[in-house]
């Protein structure tokens, strides 16, 4: 209850659709419940409670929850999506749920290599929690990130494989994703962070004009970065989760 914590803490709230989940296992991996609130901090907003959330875990090791940061940092993503959506990694559902929901949203394919992961969503059911248009948009796919190829012009493509925010080799694993889906637009998990390595890495400031040519030299046709206040952002982001795995440099 709100009542056993601090008075004027905040509570993390959101725009986007939040589903109900429920405790559970499949295989190695478990569906767990917070029962008491964190306070935890987005990933460029202050910290505030989280209320109830979800978390995803295999051992010891959280794939994924339902906390500030996972939400702020796959939001741009989703407010973008449009036609056909191509997510790798199904995580807890909660991506490729919001992202069915947009309007300019036609379709969403989900591909997740793991048949325990595929196995929990069997039960647990999310998608039963949307309306039928946006339910309808939904296809699971058991495959592997690296190699799948669609069988449909992908609009977007959204990879969100990862357990930590930031590794070395994400901008090639993107490319090899991207040399089969051939989408139209890219918006990866943690790519604000791997643009501020690189422009800190070749001597540029986190501005429009830093991070812009940050993103030519990948050739990828990365998206987000005219949403507002994208500069401020990715370097709130940056300072708060870097934590000091920036690229060295010769």
């Amino acid at each position: 209850m709100t009542d056993t914590f601090p008075p004027g803490l905040p509570v993390y709230q959101t725009g986007l659709f939040i589903p109900q989940y429920r405790a559970m296992r499949s295989g190695s991996w478990e569906l767990r419940i917070a029962e008491n609130p964190p306070l935890t901090p987005g990933y460029w907003s202050p910290p505030a409670l989280a209320f109830g959330m979800p978390a995803l875990l295999r051992g010891n090791d959280t794939w994924m929850s339902l906390s500030p940061v996972e939400i702020e940092s796959a939001e741009i993503g989703i407010k973008l999506a449009r036609g056909h959506v191509l997510i790798h990694g199904l995580g807890m559902g909660w991506a490729a749920a919001a992202t069915a929901l947009e309007p300019a949203v036609t379709a969403v394919t989900v591909v997740e290599r793991d048949p325990d992961v595929i196995a929990l969503h069997d039960e647990l059911d999310l998608f039963a929690q949307l309306p039928e248009d946006a339910r309808a948009k939904l296809r699971i796919v058991e495959g592997d990130a690296y190699t799948y190829v669609p069988d449909a012009p992908v609009d977007l493509l959204m990879p969100d494989i990862w357990l930590p925010l930031v590794n070395d080799g994400r901008i090639d694993e993107v490319r090899a994703m991207q040399a089969n889906a051939q989408a139209a637009a890219i918006y990866f998990w943690g790519q604000e962070l791997e643009i501020a390595r690189h422009a800190r890495a070749a001597g540029r400031a986190f501005d429009a004009e830093g991070i812009a040519a940050t993103i030519a030299d990948w050739n990828l046709p990365i998206i987000g970065t005219d949403w507002p206040d994208y500069p401020a952002k990715l370097a709130a982001a940056a300072e708060r989760w870097m934590r000091g795995r920036w690229i060295s440099v010769p």
